[in-house]
């Protein structure tokens, strides 16, 4: 439910964004007509074509996304035809001659004629092929979750009530936008004129989404950032939802029960150990650390996690890694025995491929840790990373009250290396950011993103803060983008001390070759560990490679990457 009202709000704050342009000729076309009759039945079709639209390319792979892209030019050609019919009766009146079903009443519909429920709410599904809006976190957190679970009810529900918070703040606007045309009508005599001003309107709304601004020029240059209102709704609305530290003691010093464990069934594979089960692990504190490999936070976390399985685990502490995959070379049982090697892993970690235990748990983030007593209670949960020494407490006394004596002392300041090491406390100004266009944001180059096809970019000679671009041929699907041709590029203007980027290729016997800048230079002292000072470096593997570890101060910079050979694959930027 808390999240049902966050998507709602999510989509009313879009009358905020640029994304909404595009769109807004089409609903203010309508508002000569009545508005149960004209404008609600356009908005309810937009708003259920959007959420059926965005359910299916959310979980239904690239199929989704064509029939899509179909229905989008054939919403375009409809809706260029209603431009034209505002434009001219002449010419409304000749385009009810061979459409005597649907374009008599579109035509009669848009053109001033009498006023009907069904060429509006056509037009409204022909706006909900076309409508894309900016996704702030809100819509990033539905899209994750469907694409974590699945085809859902759930999924569906919250879709629809992000649409129906956009088409309720685009009703308000366009209520309120009636009274002033007919003011202007009776003081002017402007009718005629509104009417072909609507139409030039709709033909340059339709315009602009062919050419790819809506998803594209209007990304960027926002009149109003949403984002920092999305995310304090999120914090306000549904704290624990946004994560954070979640270890309640009660009044009285108890600590909650939050439930119980669930069975560990439907693990693909096990590591380090046989298929573990709750029953099995009664008597032992139990320690679920949801994870991740190419996950920097997970990473980042894992210090910690590792201690405390080498300090306490002879008193009686299981901990179990269950690695929850984001992308798909995740799922590869290979490529995670490689990293829990890599990383040093030795407790028992569960292949949670089909996200059986993630939803056992009811869980929503990486990394997550639930704290299981003996009884197989769960005692306690922790989301992200910090407050590593509340959790170590929380241990401890679990297992004191399961009759451990002579614990280990807890342990002292834990110093990551690499990848692994504590963000940077001087600000980190620069999210997440997703290159493959499900989760896409920030996107720079001119056009936007093409779905599913090879495609030259060019990257714009300047990039604001957080933006991105890329340069050369790229394809460009849901996850990831893949270069394909030698002397692509990828830009992007951040504010951290360290970048990283996920990156793989299809042939792990190919490495593909490639050098790194900082502002045009080579980042000598400021490299990451998978670079060398010359900028130089490659992908061998499918991970999360770290590419820049500045000095302090950090500031604003631009960096660059290019890769020398065709065939990588570029998934995400996170940054500490």
């Amino acid at each position: 439910m808390i999240v049902a009202v966050l998507a709602f709000l999510g989509g009313a704050l879009t009358i905020l964004s640029p994304c909404i342009l595009p769109v807004l000729p089409f609903v203010f076309a309508r508002t000569e007509q009545p508005f149960t009759r004209s404008t609600l039945p356009l908005l309810i079709g937009m708003a259920a074509t959007f959420a059926a639209i965005s359910t299916l390319a959310a979980v239904g792979g690239a199929w989704a996304v064509h029939l899509n892209d179909y229905g989008r030019v054939v919403a375009m050609a409809l809706l260029a035809v209603s431009a034209l019919a505002l434009l001219s009766r002449r010419f409304a009146a000749w385009a009810t001659r061979p459409f005597v079903a649907l374009g008599a009443r579109l035509a009669s519909g848009t053109a001033g004629g009498a006023s009907g429920v069904a060429p509006s709410l056509l037009l409204g599904v022909a706006t909900g092929f076309l409508w894309a809006p900016c996704a702030g976190p809100i819509l990033g957190l539905i899209l994750t979750g469907a694409a974590l679970r699945g085809p859902s009810v759930a999924t569906s529900v919250l879709l629809l009530a992000y649409a129906l918070g956009a088409a309720s703040s685009l009703g308000i606007a366009a209520a309120a936008s009636t009274r002033v045309i007919a003011a202007m009508k009776r003081s002017f005599g402007a009718g005629e004129w509104l009417r072909r001003v609507l139409g030039v309107g709709v033909l340059v709304a339709v315009a602009a989404i062919a050419l790819g601004w809506d998803t594209g020029t209007l990304t960027r240059l926002s009149v109003a950032n949403t984002t920092r209102i999305e995310q304090a709704l999120i914090e306000r609305v549904a704290p624990r939802e946004a994560g954070g530290d979640a270890l309640a003691v009660g009044s009285a010093g108890t600590l909650p029960v939050e439930g119980t464990l669930p069975a560990l069934n439907g693990a693909v594979a096990w590591l380090n150990s046989p298929p573990l089960t709750a029953q099995g692990l009664r008597g032992k504190v139990v320690l679920i650390d949801f994870w991740t490999y190419s996950c920097i936070n997970c990473l980042r976390a894992l210090p910690y996690v590792k201690s405390w399985y080498e300090r306490y685990r002879a008193q009686g502490l299981v901990v179990i890694g269950v690695h929850a995959p984001e992308f798909a070379f995740e799922k590869d049982v290979g490529n995670v025995t490689r990293a829990v090697h890599d990383l040093g892993i030795t407790y028992p970690v569960a292949l949670d491929n089909d996200y059986a235990i993630w939803k056992a748990f009811g869980n929503h983030y990486w990394p997550a840790h639930y704290f299981i007593d003996a009884q197989g209670n769960i005692r306690g949960h922790h989301f992200g990373e910090g407050d590593y020494a509340g959790s170590e407490q929380l241990i401890r006394r679990l297992l004191t009250e399961a009759g451990a004596t002579h614990l280990t002392a807890a342990a002292p300041l834990i110093q990551g290396a690499g990848v692994q090491a504590a963000s940077s406390a001087s600000g980190v100004n620069s999210p997440e950011t997703y290159l493959g266009y499900a989760r896409a944001a920030n996107f720079a180059s001119a056009g936007g993103l093409v779905r599913d096809a090879p495609r030259p970019y060019a990257a714009p000679g300047v990039l604001q803060l957080n933006q991105w671009a890329l340069s050369g041929v790229w394809r460009v699907d849901g996850e990831k983008a893949v270069a394909t041709t030698a002397g692509a590029l990828i830009v992007f203007r951040f504010h951290a001390r360290d970048l990283h980027l996920v990156l793989g290729t299809g042939d792990a016997r190919h490495p593909v070759r490639f050098r790194v800048s900082i502002d045009g230079h080579e980042p000598g002292a400021d490299r990451g560990t998978d670079v060398q000072p010359d900028g130089s470096g490659s992908v061998s593997e499918q991970r999360l490679y770290q590419l820049l570890r500045q000095s302090d101060p950090v500031a604003d910079h631009t960096f660059a990457i290019e890769f020398l050979d065709p065939g990588v694959q570029a998934y995400s930027f996170t940054f500490g």
